[in-house]
Order: structure tokens, then sequence, then C-alpha cells
């Protein structure tokens, strides 16, 4: 009945929804690139500590140091209760990550019960999520990738995709994920008709 009610525009129109896009391999070069050219120690410690751990985002602001730090030094393998699903998951930390930890560590300090990466108003908390996500699309528009398309949940999902793709084993994803349904793990990597005859062509019996 109200006549401007056919004017009301839907609050998404002109928005991307749904997944975010992974970073293909190239990407992920290109950025950590970016970011040392930019002498960002803090921040390529970040991206690649977030690539390697495939963690939400809320999860890789609140990592301690305690959770990556043993014996005073970075540890190859982590495990991390998740916020989300309360469940512990483990992931591996890469040479390249733990460099830059380790170089990241260094500067930082602090304790073994600090946040690994603190907030830039308060230095006892940690990085705010709105704060990963802001500097997230910083990194992208940086190498030229459209902001839209792209968030921190790219970077859970970049190395998850690059192992399914390299092996099609949507039970490793899921125990990497740490996703409780291997349903999930498909609608999550976006798994369809195209994905299984691509891997089926690729097997020769």
């Amino acid at each position: 009945m109200d006549p401007a009610f056919h004017e009301l525009r839907p609050w998404n129109e002109g928005r991307l929804i749904g997944a975010k896009r992974a970073l293909k391999q190239q990407q992920v070069w290109a950025i950590r690139f970016w970011l040392d050219q930019q002498r960002r120690l803090r921040d390529r410690a970040l991206f690649d500590f977030a690539i390697d751990s495939k963690l939400r985002g809320c999860d890789v602001v609140r990592v301690r140091i305690g959770d990556v730090v043993s014996a005073g030094r970075v540890r190859d393998r982590a495990v991390v209760v998740q916020q989300k699903t309360k469940r512990p998951v483990q992931f591996e930390i890469m040479d390249t990550a733990r460099k830059t930890m380790r170089a990241w560590l260094e500067r930082r300090g602090g304790t073994l019960n600090d946040f690994v990466f603190p907030s830039r108003n308060d230095y006892m908390d940690h990085m705010s999520t709105r704060q990963y996500a802001r500097l997230v699309r910083e990194w992208v528009v940086g190498i030229g990738l459209p902001a839209q398309d792209y968030g921190t949940h790219s970077l859970r999902r970049t190395k998850a995709s690059i192992i399914y793709k390299a092996t099609g084993n949507l039970r490793a994803v899921q125990i990497l994920l740490g996703h409780a349904k291997i349903d999930s793990t498909v609608r999550y990597l976006g798994v369809d008709v195209e994905d299984a005859l691509e891997l089926a062509e690729r097997t020769e019996v």
C-alpha cells in the first residue's frame, strides 16, 4: 500500500553475496612480495600464519604466543580450540611461516600468555576481526585484486582448496578445517559435478 515500497532497493543490491574466493598460489606469493616491499613484518607473519593454520578470522586474532611457541622456538605443529565449534584443530606451521613468525615475535616481545597479534588500541588485547578484515582488504587491493571478491575467509579456504585440487582427498581437508561433517567441507569447497569429473579424468584404471 505504501507507494515508496516499490522504490526501496534491496540491501544487497550490487554486492557480491556468498563465499569469498580462495587465493591462487601465485596470488599468495604476490601478496608476500608486496608485504615484504612495504616492510610490513607483522602483516607478513599474520598472512603466513592465516594461510597455514586455515583458521577462522576470530581464531587467528586470538592465538596466544604459547599456542605457537615452545622452548623458545616456533612449533612445527600447533593445536587451537575453535571459538565456533569448541573443537580442537591441529595444523602445521611451515618453514616460511615459522621464519616470519619468529621475526615478528622477536620484535613484538611479550610472554607466552600474550596475544601474537595485539590490538592497536590496547596492547594487552588481541587484534579485532574488523582490523584483520581491513588488513586483508589492503593486501588484496595492493596486488590489484577486487576487494569485494576476497575476505578473511579467503585465507582460510586457500590452502584447503589447493590441497583438495592436488589430491581430491575430501576427508583430509575435512580434518584440516575442523569440520564435524564432510557435507560441510563439500559445500565449503564448492565441490560440484565438474570437479568430480575432472578428478576422475586424471585417474586412469
